[in-house]
């Protein structure tokens, strides 16, 4: 409805110069409207003279809306879209440390498959998961390894692209 406010998730992709201080930049445009960013990945492009930013963030509409403006002014950026969850697909990698005595690794190891995350560090006492998928996938994981005790979690941050042929690249003339 019209005039109503509602604070979503959003996840925008932005194509910028790589150069430094755009980071500091484009995460200054939420700050300075007070809005926390819930994740940010950042990688160079199939081109190196391009990096892209993935910023999830939850907030009102109209805000988001305005910062997405305000990003296109910046002379760095070259691209800002929304990633819609119906038009788009993101994951995010997670690497999990799990307390894992020889009684239990197994039974470790069995939730590591069914979820298709892999064991990428075995010790006496614990091992190390690395899972790729969505957000929602990898707290299921997360949850059902709690009970063995988690040592430490790092996750990556949210990335995306469209769907199908659209991309969020500038013509090779520019």
């Amino acid at each position: 409805m019209k005039g109503e406010r509602s604070t979503n998730r959003h996840v925008i992709s932005i194509l910028v110069e790589n150069h430094s201080g755009v980071l500091s930049r484009v995460s200054g445009l939420f700050s300075r409207r007070g809005y926390n960013i819930d994740s940010l990945s950042v990688g160079v492009t199939e081109n190196p003279r391009f990096s892209r930013i993935t910023i999830a963030a939850f907030g009102d509409d109209n805000i988001i809306y305005q910062i997405h403006k305000q990003l296109e002014k910046l002379i760095d950026v070259l691209e800002v879209t929304e990633l819609e969850s119906e038009n788009s697909v993101c994951r995010e990698l997670a690497l999990i440390k799990v307390r894992a005595d020889a009684g239990a690794r197994s039974e470790i190891i069995s939730i590591a498959d069914i979820f298709r995350a892999n064991v990428i560090d075995v010790s006496h006492a614990a091992l190390t998961v690395e899972m790729t998928g969505d957000q929602s996938k990898i707290e299921a994981f997360i949850q059902l390894l709690v009970p063995y005790g988690i040592r430490e979690i790092v996750r990556t941050g949210l990335t995306g692209v469209q769907r199908g042929a659209a991309t969020l690249k500038i013509s090779e003339e520019e």
